[in-house]
């Protein structure tokens, strides 16, 4: 089992940058009941969500119990079988694959930092343009402002390294606009900061 499945179970996880500084996830917090910082999320989703890189599933279930048409996608085996424990759709697939219902989604999620999946938020918000119907919008969680983009080589644990990045609040209008979004709305929870982005 590897270090970020373990987190995936609730147990302490840890991501290193190729500059040599840790993070402890919050790992806790993926396998909990949705917070209130979540609900801010889960509110705006409105018709039928994708979940990507969905981990074990809460916000995903959560929608799902709501009555919301709801699938999750992530790139662990383990997360997908956690989401589907909880009652909920998932695939174990890479999200730069082909999924179903492309173009056709009403939200896009991507929480916990998501933004940062490929290490390119400009490639990973092109993806979710076409993955969206003409109508939809993607939810993204933004580090606090002040930390701009960021980008390095990353990895969890002992694992492989894999290419991340960091998109401070004040840094997702210059992003949006390169991807053919606007920013229509952003909150903050606690030490979340959330934006809603919609086509331009």
């Amino acid at each position: 089992m590897t270090a970020f499945d373990t987190g995936l179970l609730g147990g302490p996880c840890w991501l290193e940058s190729g500059t040599g500084e840790r993070v402890r996830l919050p790992a806790e917090r993926w396998s909990e009941e949705p917070g209130a910082g979540d609900e801010l999320l889960l509110g705006r989703c409105t018709g039928p969500t994708l979940d990507l890189g969905c981990g074990p599933g809460r916000l995903t279930a959560a929608l799902t119990d709501r009555g919301v048409t709801a699938l999750g996608v992530d790139h662990s085996a383990v997360a997908v079988r956690l989401t589907r424990a909880r009652g909920a759709l998932a695939l174990h697939r890479d999200l730069f694959r082909t999924l179903p219902g492309e173009g056709r989604w009403r939200h896009v999620l991507l929480a916990d930092g998501n933004i940062g999946i490929g290490g390119d938020p400009v490639a990973l918000l092109d993806r979710v343009r076409r993955l969206l119907g003409a109508d939809g919008s993607v939810l993204v969680e933004l580090d606090p402002p002040g930390r701009g983009l960021r980008r390095s080589d990353v990895r969890i644990g002992s694992g492989s390294w894999f290419p991340w990045a960091w998109v401070g609040a004040e840094a997702i209008d210059g992003i949006a606009d390169r991807t053919g979004f606007r920013p229509e709305w952003t909150g903050i929870s606690g030490h979340r900061w959330f934006a809603e982005l919609r086509r331009a």
